[in-house]
């Protein structure tokens, strides 16, 4: 690596230069975003107890049940700031940058495993996910664990290993469902190393040489017949004993999510073609960062010839499958493909360690600033589009500025996935009132809350009311529809309207 690796980083760890940067990046502007509606829903799960979080599983959000769980656990010692919320997710990121680099130097070289991890920690995804209270910071960093430990255990078999490779995978699998896809390209790579050993799956020490303890494939080798002669070679069976455990811990929570899939993911449309051409620019968090990993990326797989099948199959089977998956059913969101980025990085590190130190440097520097733009708005907000914030904080604060004792705060709409209630009541130490509220969030086991059926005599005995509407309205109680909307035009009058990004605030006060 010439001067970068034989002076700047003489006697350091791989891993250490990526991770530093990655926690560099992620941790700066980490609490400039409001939390998103999606977080919101993170902060309302980990705020419940583990009894309350097992009746939101079962009604809804099953798949991201373990996570709300870790979180649980968090919120308990860290507290629920914005800061606090994020941080896991910051550690998460910063891990796995760390193993990427040590994924990149076991399967290829030093360099490659340096400049891999160079170039994820600059991607405006890798900050996108790494300041997000969800779980896809965990999982990139479960993938690239669970397949650091398998290339680790097809080199020197042994079940110690194969049971850190277990407890990774059923982690990985209890996180994110979605990542479980990353199996198919395991299974690949197992069968191709029992079939015609390491060497032909690209499982070599640095160099191409066979690792210690590594055999190749016995001569006279069967179809079928695992090791050949004397059964010497038991990688199959072992990685299939090793999977079946992580199958049994994430098989019930598949279930159970699937039927909670109409609803979990009514927005989302069936997968079409040109969604693939976009997906680059979705997990990278730019589209012109993503087309310059991928086509390096590209490269870097022409250089490594069988070394290549790891990483690409990695990259590609888990986008298939889903891709697959999302035309019959609507499952295609690009953010639940984000654990794949690591391996087009480590790709694009293998053609940078194809060049010198400086160019590749200079590469690693492009990304970054091409997606500047990408990372300093992904500081403004998490919404998509992010032309299109909403600003719950500047909500809150209009109603704190001028609530008054027994005012009361009504919503529209209420079961919106944009979370209003949930919104205004993380802002606010003591918000009003929810006057319409029958049943809360907790109560119900569910995100939202279930509302009056009948709203005026619910809102009887209240003279001001606080109105939170989605989008900005010039007439706050103009759109909202049914007996609720009825009630308030009836029995009050609009005396102030607030516009905030994304939200409309209106104090309404009782007719006389």
């Amino acid at each position: 690596m010439g001067g970068l690796s034989e002076k700047s980083t003489r006697g350091l760890p791989v891993w250490l230069p990526p991770a530093l940067l990655t926690l560099a990046v992620t941790v700066t502007g980490l609490g400039s975003a409001q939390l998103w509606r999606d977080e919101l829903a993170t902060w309302s799960a980990a705020t419940r107890s583990p009894g309350e979080l097992a009746r939101l599983a079962g009604t809804i959000d099953a798949a991201t049940g373990p996570y709300y769980l870790l979180m649980h656990g968090w919120v308990t010692v860290a507290g629920d700031s914005t800061l606090a919320l994020r941080l896991p997710a910051v550690l998460a990121m910063t891990v796995a940058a760390g193993l990427l680099a040590v994924l990149g130097e076991r399967l290829v070289d030093r360099r490659t495993g340096l400049f891999a991890g160079l170039l994820f920690a600059v991607l405006p995804g890798t900050s996108r996910y790494g300041q997000e209270a969800r779980p896809y910071a965990l999982a990139t960093a479960l993938a690239v664990l669970a397949t650091l430990l398998l290339v680790t255990a097809l080199r020197r078999p042994g079940w110690a290993r194969w049971v850190g490779y277990a407890a990774a995978v059923a982690a990985l699998g209890l996180t994110h469902l979605i990542a479980l896809t990353l199996l198919a390209a395991h299974a690949l790579v197992v069968l191709i190393t029992w079939w015609r050993g390491p060497a032909a799956a690209g499982i070599t020490a640095p160099g191409g040489v066979p690792a210690p303890g590594s055999e190749p494939a016995p001569a006279g080798r069967q179809p079928g017949v695992i090791g050949g002669p004397g059964g010497r070679d038991r990688r199959l069976w072992r990685w299939v004993v090793a999977v079946v455990p992580a199958a049994l811990v994430v098989t019930p929570l598949l279930l159970r999510a699937r039927t909670q899939r109409s609803r979990q993911l009514s927005w989302v449309s069936p997968a079409r073609l040109d969604d693939l051409s976009a997906l680059p620019g979705g997990v990278a968090q730019s589209s012109v960062v993503g087309g310059l990993v991928v086509g390096v990326a590209a490269l870097g797989a022409a250089r490594l010839g069988r070394r290549a099948l790891l990483p690409v199959s990695a990259l590609f089977l888990p986008v298939v499958l889903l891709f697959a998956a999302g035309t019959v059913v609507p499952l295609w969101v690009p953010r639940y493909l984000v654990f794949v980025v690591p391996f087009a990085c480590l790709l694009a590190g293998a053609a940078l360690a194809g060049v010198s130190a400086p160019a590749a440097l200079a590469v690693v520097v492009l990304a970054g600033l091409l997606g500047l733009p990408d990372q300093t708005a992904l500081r403004r907000t998490h919404e998509w589009p992010r032309s299109a914030p909403v600003d719950y904080a500047g909500a809150a604060r209009v109603i704190a500025d001028g609530q008054r004792p027994g005012d009361a705060v009504v919503y529209s709409p209420r079961d919106s996935w944009l979370f209003l209630d949930l919104g205004i009541d993380y802002h606010l130490d003591d918000p009003p009132r929810d006057v319409l509220v029958t049943e809360d969030q907790v109560r119900r086991g569910d995100l939202w809350a279930a509302e009056c059926a009948q709203p005026a005599q619910c809102l009887a005995g209240t003279s001001r009311v606080w109105l939170v509407v989605a989008g900005r309205r010039a007439e706050p109680l103009a759109g909202i529809q049914g007996p609720k909307g009825d009630a308030l035009r009836a029995d009050f009058s609009v005396a102030q309207v607030w516009q905030r990004p994304g939200l409309t605030v209106a104090l309404l006060t009782r007719r006389t």
